[in-house]
């Protein structure tokens, strides 16, 4: 499935702010930028910013407001990590991180449970045939994941 393109961090928290007054959200923004600065680069020495290739990486930590807890980590490498309500989806797309983000916001994420493997798994649909999936870590589900569980 494709994404409209988002060619930058920058563009991608753009996209992200655009949602977060949509669904009326405080937004929080951390940048990173430089190659000694980005978590990915912790082998680049000090005071170095730009990488071999002389690309200037920026790295971005947003966090939005609200029900549930979202915090996204968009990295240079164009993917993201994006924890709902403690729930970890690691190397999401960029260009996947607004759907994601308004499947959430919208009310089309959903928890299903399992007797066996036991479990509950967050399912985030996307447009398309795309869906992403994580095992929820613990035993309880806080009060925005147990308003989200089907049978």
């Amino acid at each position: 499935m494709t994404h409209p393109s988002l060619p930058t961090t920058e563009s991608a928290v753009a996209a992200i702010r655009a949602i977060a007054e949509e669904y009326r959200l405080a937004m929080n923004v951390t940048d990173d930028i430089g190659a000694d600065q980005t978590s990915r680069r912790t082998s680049a020495a000090l005071f170095t910013v730009l990488d071999p290739d002389g690309s200037l990486p920026h790295e971005a930590f947003v966090e939005l407001g609200g029900s549930p807890a979202v915090t996204v980590r968009l990295f240079p490498e164009d993917d993201a990590n994006i924890t709902v309500d403690g729930v970890e989806f690691h190397d999401v797309p960029r260009d996947a991180v607004p759907a994601f983000l308004r499947s959430v916001h919208s009310g089309l994420a959903f928890v299903k449970g399992r007797f066996f493997p036991p479990g509950h798994w967050l399912s985030v649909p996307l447009p398309g045939d795309e869906t992403y999936r994580e095992l929820i870590p613990g035993v309880a589900l806080s009060p925005w994941l147990s308003g989200r569980v089907r049978s």
